[in-house]
């Protein structure tokens, strides 16, 4: 019988609860893997099986829906045997998928103890993008995550799975102390030391310690070797003579920089960077090593920093696949990226305390830094939040003298809506409500409709160019729908790239004395957004400014124009003769 065919049935009725159907498709997978496959002894006995690739990749398909068939046996009551059926699904992928191997070797211990399925969820894709590098589709990664959210820990597992691919390859391990470095190096021996708590040996039954040296953090696999399975260091540690990862392994950096002391100081940086490049990257002389950068972004002028901008701009880097994956702590609802499951993680309303913290403090350029991956160097931020004016969400009794909005379009797709409504007192404009929203129009013009509905709004004025000049026909039309007659006008002069930033500038004093904004406790998450994007927002030259987000501060400026240039407001008064 054709094995696919085999396949197709003994999954369909794996389906409906057989467990035994799922052990034989199971067994059918492993001869399809090794259908075709040659046994090659090499290095030390070892041997190596190399598989068919058609043969493997059909095999390692059809894993997957005898997988589902697996779960469905769970279901419908297959117990304990058909969950263990389950992991000899992931078993059988574990050599060649990081994810599974993670599931697999951990599968003994109590799920809310284990550190890969709880965070499974929200941390596959970095999974996924890790396997890339190892698999070739990637030369090199860059991967920024906020404190305490087990970036360390993934990284290393992921090198133990390396390692246990192929011991032979050396590969190297650095941080910026000593102290760091040690935890790692003991977190690797951990595992490797108790095979029954993590499962790694029966993933790759022939793999075995062959030394260790406290020493020099020092791991060997299979075979001591002259350049080891892996070598741990400190930045500042002895690496020339100690390793040679040009034999396809792997340079991990893991937090180079020590923290906002060193970030602040360029001699430090440059230093810093002056490590990586003499003495770090040196270890790979033929420049074929997989390069893997993990850690907090202090600064644009850290050592990742200044390696990106390597990448980016020089010409000898052409067809040079390399990936920077950034997980900031709150995502665009402003909600924890990092809240795991089984009750682990950090929650959302921790961080809204963290970044309260930061903002009282006058330090948001560190909140940036440190959660949300985005690093902001220190000189040029044009609004801390000591600069401007608050209030506790509650307007003066007076009625306003005028309720208007400034809206800066977008068609989303990473762009935001900005749209503050301002109530104008005097001399000051108190931002009540804020539209500030990522999504497509059918999301953002019903917001718009609403917060002009919901404030009373007299006036709106929307920055038009060629490409948003028809967001305002959509207000209108929506506007009329609801029976609500206000002037929206296209009357705001666009402004791009430097004249932008100029305006901003321009307006800047008038926003920190004329703007009163609600205090930290009395915002929604869209007006939450909206002041992180004020505070972010830099004097910039050239082609950072115009990568930078300014969708806020320049909404503002939009607004403090339409106040300064609107039209006298008449009073009718009763004649006194």
């Amino acid at each position: 019988m054709d094995m696919e065919k085999l396949l197709t049935w003994l999954c369909k009725t794996g389906g409906e609860g057989s467990v035994n159907a799922c052990r034989d498709a199971i067994q059918v997978c492993k001869n399809m893997e090794s259908e075709k496959s040659v046994e090659v002894v090499g290095r030390n006995e070892r041997t190596t099986t190399v598989y068919d690739d058609k043969q493997f990749a059909k095999a390692h398909e059809w894993i997957k829906k005898v997988r589902s068939a697996c779960l469905g046996c769970i279901r419908n009551g297959g117990g304990e045997e058909a969950v263990d059926l389950y992991y000899q699904t992931h078993l059988f992928d574990a050599r060649f998928s990081f994810d599974s191997f993670m599931l697999f070797i951990e599968h003994k211990r109590p799920k809310e103890q284990q550190y890969w399925l709880p965070r499974r969820k929200k941390l596959l894709f970095l999974a996924q993008a890790l396997e890339d590098l190892e698999f070739d589709r990637l030369d090199e990664l860059f991967l920024s995550m906020p404190p305490r959210t087990g970036k360390s820990t993934l990284i290393m597992f992921f090198m133990l799975w390396v390692m246990l691919r192929d011991s032979e390859r050396p590969n190297l391990y650095c941080s910026y102390t000593e102290s760091v470095v040690e935890i790692f190096y003991n977190g690797l021996l951990e595992v490797l030391n108790d095979p029954y708590t993590y499962d790694w040996k029966t993933v790759f039954p022939q793999s075995s310690i062959a030394s260790t040296n406290a020493k020099d953090k020092l791991i060997n696999l299979d075979r001591r070797k002259r350049y080891s399975s892996i070598t741990c260091r400190s930045l500042w540690g002895a690496l020339n003579g100690s390793c040679d990862v040009s034999k396809g392994g792997y340079v991990v950096g893991d937090d180079l920089i020590s923290g906002i002391e060193e970030a602040l100081s360029k001699d430090r940086l440059d230093h810093a960077y002056f490590q990586v490049t003499n003495n770090l990257l040196a270890r790979d002389a033929t420049g074929t090593a997989k390069k893997l950068w993990i850690g907090t972004r202090w600064a644009q002028s850290d050592p990742i920093g200044r390696r990106i901008e390597l990448l980016e701009n020089d010409g000898k880097f052409n067809g040079y696949r390399w990936k920077i994956v950034c997980v900031p702590a709150l995502n665009a609802q402003d909600e924890s990226n990092f809240d795991y499951d089984y009750g682990i993680g950090i929650t959302t309303e921790a961080y809204h305390k963290v970044r309260a913290g930061f903002e009282r403090n006058n330090d948001m350029a560190s909140w940036f830094a440190q959660y949300m991956g985005t690093p902001v160097d220190r000189v040029g931020a044009v609004f801390e939040p000591d600069d401007l004016r608050y209030y506790n969400g509650e307007l003066p009794g007076a009625d306003p003298d005028r309720i208007f909005m400034a809206v800066d379009p977008a068609w989303g797709g990473g762009d935001y809506v900005a749209a503050p409504v301002c109530y104008q007192y005097g001399d000051d404009f108190y931002v009540h409500d804020v539209v500030y929203n990522n999504g497509d129009k059918t999301v953002t013009w019903p917001l718009i409709v609403s917060a002009i509905e919901n404030n009373g709004v007299q006036a709106v004025g929307v920055e038009a160019t060629k490409a948003t000049s028809s967001y305002t026909e959509g207000i209108n039309e929506r506007l009329k729908q609801k029976g609500i007659h206000i002037n929206v006008q296209n009357s705001i002069k666009n402004w791009t790239g430097t004249g932008k930033d100029q305006r901003i500038l321009d307006k800047a004093p008038d926003i920190r004395q004329h703007m009163v904004f609600r205090d930290s406790g009395c915002r929604s998450r869209e007006y939450e957004r909206f002041m992180q994007n004020l505070y972010a927002f830099k004097f910039l030259q050239g082609q950072a400014a115009r990568k930078q987000s300014d969708d806020a501060p320049d909404s503002l400026a939009q607004a403090l124009s339409m106040a300064y240039y609107a039209p006298a407001k008449v009073v009718l008064l009763r004649r006194s003769f």
